[in-house]
């Protein structure tokens, strides 16, 4: 993978728990090490705002995960209110269609400013844990959910967003579809010896690195680890 500090900036942990007492926890016992924090839904509705703009005032790149899915003017108002929080990624569901990736956009455009640097905006493909019956039997879409990923992957390139949340499996032919410059943020990932939990499509690190993804999302095999630096150390050392 090349030098030491050309991943680490890419690995973004998720920090998943239900309060800022126990964020913080995590993040005493991974100070110094320059990783992406995300920020989802849990933690942000438990911590609020406040939260983010501590993590950023800590020089912490933050990736607010809150996976906007409304009506067009409604994304557009709370995209401009994430961008002012000064969160450098955040995503939208593209199953909201063009218009309302458009407005999210929108939104950020009237945000940013010189004291506010413009965020990657991406856009959620399926999720993680959607596998083929799911995808067909309940949600009501036909074809394989990479079929599926390569559609919504190409609406978010064509509404104008920087790239996609999906999974390693379908990072080649997302790049090849849409360049490479389109960003690819990767969940499902597990360090070897991982317990895959309820990821249906997943990765180690190196491999999705080596599949060609701009970013990894690594979650409880850090978080619910018994040492979580040591965690974080052995997935660095993977890496190399």
């Amino acid at each position: 993978m090349g030098k030491r500090e050309d991943f680490i900036g890419r690995i973004i942990v998720a920090l998943d728990y239900p309060s800022a007492d126990e964020a913080e926890s995590l993040l005493n016992q991974l100070k110094g090490i320059p990783c992406y924090m995300k920020v989802g839904m849990q933690l942000f509705y438990a911590a609020g705002p406040s939260f983010v703009l501590k993590l950023k005032e800590q020089g912490y790149k933050v990736f607010l995960d809150l996976k906007m899915h409304d009506i067009p003017n409604t994304v557009k108002g709370g995209a401009a209110s994430i961008a002012r929080l000064g969160v450098d990624m955040f995503n939208v569901h593209v199953a909201g269609g063009i218009t309302m990736m458009e407005s999210a956009l929108e939104g950020v455009d009237q945000a940013v400013n010189p004291s506010i640097p413009k965020p990657i905006v991406i856009g959620v493909t399926q999720l993680t844990s959607t596998n083929v019956t799911t995808l067909n039997d309940e949600i009501g879409i036909s074809g394989t959910v990479e079929d599926s990923v390569l559609q919504y992957a190409k609406l978010a390139k064509n509404a104008g967003l920087d790239g996609v949340v999906a999974s390693p499996l379908e990072v080649t032919n997302i790049k090849e579809q849409n360049g490479e410059g389109f960003v690819t943020v990767t969940p499902g990932i597990r360090p070897i010896g991982s317990n895959m939990g309820d990821q249906s499509r997943v990765m180690t690190p190196k491999e999705a690195f080596d599949q060609g993804t701009d970013y990894i999302v690594i979650g409880r095999p850090i978080t619910a680890s018994d040492d979580p630096r040591k965690s974080m150390e052995n997935i660095i050392e993977e890496l190399k």
